[in-house]
């Protein structure tokens, strides 16, 4: 995190606030889309990154300004899963075979893939505000409510992320969404499992 910093410092200079920080990593992450569902798959890599670098800058600029607000915790959410909602999207609507050319499927089936990889990666996060408000967690680390699935769970959105731009930068955006459809639905079944064998 601590290589972040010096760009924190110079967001918080120019007089930008946490939450703006965020809106441009929405701004990148819708680009990202665009980009994508034009088949530009390198220049949507570079505006994903941008929109992760963002996303991990924002926090840094809250504690830097001293602007850490409950509403910039839950905008952060917010931001995370439009932008990896429309990043797959994106990638649905590009056209590009999934597994119908594999397997000589109907298009109909890669359609189907890219809602699968949207699907797990919302719930492998929806999961975490469920036990929250069920299970009244509170305690705050740096202005977020402490994780109850810390280290539960092989794949999230940093792994999404990681292959989305490994993907995109090496030609195979298409494996990537397969990777994703598979991996977030089993980690969202592995912490599932874990709540399930700690709250019964």
């Amino acid at each position: 995190m601590r290589y972040i910093e010096p760009l924190a410092v110079l967001f918080s200079r120019a007089g930008l606030s946490a939450n703006q920080v965020s809106f441009l990593a929405l701004l990148c992450g819708i680009l990202c889309a665009i980009l994508f569902s034009l088949r530009l798959f390198l220049a949507g890599s570079i505006a994903l990154l941008a929109s992760v670098v963002l996303d991990l800058v924002d926090g840094s600029v809250a504690r830097q300004t001293s602007t850490q607000t409950r509403f910039g915790a839950v905008f952060d959410w917010i931001v995370d899963k439009y932008v990896d909602a429309l990043v797959l999207a994106g990638i649905g609507v590009s056209g590009i075979p999934l597994v119908s050319r594999l397997f000589s499927l109907p298009p109909t089936a890669d359609f189907l893939v890219v809602a699968l990889a949207i699907t797990g990666s919302l719930m492998n996060t929806f999961i975490k505000p469920v036990v929250y408000a069920e299970i009244g967690y509170q305690e705050r680390i740096d202005g977020k409510i402490g994780d109850p699935l810390e280290g539960v769970g092989f794949f999230g959105r940093p792994e999404t992320c990681l292959v989305l731009l490994v993907g995109g930068l090496t030609g195979y955006i298409w494996l990537s969404v397969i990777i994703i459809a598979i991996c977030t639905n089993l980690s969202a079944i592995q912490r599932i499992t874990y709540l399930y064998r700690r709250l019964s």
